[in-house]
């Protein structure tokens, strides 16, 4: 039983969610059994640059914002708060970014970003937690706000300066990027010798090396950062049992709001650092639009992570790859995963069928059959395939991994201090 000694305690060790969980050498086992089949994928078509150095690449950066706003979920939802504003704190970091870029320079422009989030967030807080609003009903206020804030201020700061318009900013200086020397054209030769499996890793680890953004780099350790953090320190432990259990919480000594304050407050941060990075790395200027939906994403990404930092950061990478997809080799690429998504059905029909699920075995397999055909009867698939396959390789990841789910306990709930007394 967790005592008031416990949660002050900084060297205590908190458990993991109870639920079932996949250890480390699991999760390797299955990401080199995905790798794998890639790569027979890969010599059966002849779709070299579904796993080339460029496609991994061009992954990693599509994943960054996907991956940052889903982290700024993971902080708002472990600590109780629904944040469906993430969208309009992306949107708040791609304007405030840009514009504190393009005339004081990008890093200055990245803690503008940032702080723009933030005050997103902190605006969610307050009517959320103080006033108890409708966590969804705020959220969605959220990003309406934001978009009609930043179209009202768009012209205004952009228009007159060299290369700004109504709708866009003027270009914004890089931030920088890093490449490891010898090492990346290494793995990118092995990657072009078109060997099993071996140039498939090449590619994959040679994408995390070449032409690498400084920000990327930081994101990337925001997520064992966000691990360490939540999961390691006594901070992590009150701040999670505000979204598990609030008035046990209370009734043990923590400030209940405040923990709430401070996770919705850094949710927002970190969305707004992905919107900066749509604004300054992907683009080096804001544009109107340009966050497209990808807070949603980072939400989708989150949950099908079951709220944790590294299932998160495997759901970005996802959606990031079949997003990169669209951008190289597109439709010949697309029609190649048509064959994976082949043999990964009729593996899990064989999967169900060891576990006595024959119903579902049954349509699964069914399912495999029909994606066979349409791999084997058709040359490529149409755009519009091509442009809806990340939405809807999403959509089937959260389908199938609803069943192990388990969100913080009284997430999204209502609470009023001392409701416990």
């Amino acid at each position: 039983m967790t005592t008031a000694t416990d949660l002050n305690q900084p060297t205590l060790q908190p458990a993991a969610p109870t639920g079932r969980r996949l250890s480390l050498p699991v999760l390797l086992l299955i990401i080199a059994g995905g790798l794998a089949l890639t790569s027979i994928v890969r010599l059966i078509t002849g779709a070299d640059g579904i796993t080339n150095v460029s496609q991994m690449s061009t992954a990693l950066q599509l994943a960054v914002p996907i991956g940052l706003a889903g982290l700024g979920g993971l902080w708002a939802e472990r600590a109780g708060v629904v944040n469906i504003g993430l969208e309009g704190m992306m949107i708040l970091g791609t304007w405030f970014g840009a514009w504190a870029g393009f005339q004081w320079g990008p890093w200055t422009g990245v803690l503008v970003g940032i702080a723009g989030g933030a005050i997103g967030g902190l605006l969610h807080a307050f009517v959320t937690v103080t006033f108890n609003v409708n966590h969804i009903v705020s959220g969605v206020a959220i990003n309406i706000l934001a978009l009609g804030a930043t179209r009202y201020l768009a012209p205004l700061a952009f228009e007159g300066h060299t290369g700004g318009s109504a709708k866009q900013s003027p270009a914004v200086d890089s931030l920088g990027s890093f490449t490891v020397p010898g090492l990346s054209d290494a793995l990118r030769d092995l990657n072009n010798q078109g060997w099993f499996f071996v140039s498939d890793i090449a590619g994959l680890l040679g994408g995390l090396v070449t032409n690498v953004s400084w920000l990327t780099l930081i994101a990337v350790a925001l997520i064992p950062g966000t691990w360490w953090v939540l999961w390691r320190t006594a901070f992590g432990l009150r701040l999670r049992s505000c979204g598990e259990n609030p008035v046990a919480a209370e009734s043990l000594g923590v400030n209940v709001y405040k923990y709430k304050y401070i996770a919705v407050v850094v949710s927002g941060g970190l969305a707004g650092l992905g919107g900066v990075f749509l604004s300054i790395v992907a683009n080096p200027f804001y544009l109107e639009g340009q966050v497209s939906g990808r807070g949603f994403i980072g939400l989708a990404a989150m949950i099908f992570g079951n709220w944790m930092p590294g299932g998160l950061a495997l759901g970005a990478g996802l959606f990031g790859y079949t997003d990169s997809l669209n951008l190289r080799g597109g439709s010949a690429n697309v029609h190649a995963l048509l064959l994976l998504g082949a043999l990964l059905l009729v593996i899990g029909a064989i999967w169900l069928v060891v576990r006595k699920k024959y119903v579902p075995a049954v349509v699964t397999l069914i399912a495999g059959a029909l994606v066979f055909t349409w791999y084997a009867t058709t040359d490529e698939v149409p755009n519009q395939v091509v442009s809806a396959t990340p939405y809807v390789i999403t959509l089937v990841v959260l389908a199938l991994s609803a069943q192990r789910l388990r969100m913080p306990r009284a997430n999204g709930m209502p609470y009023r201090k001392g409701q416990g007394k």
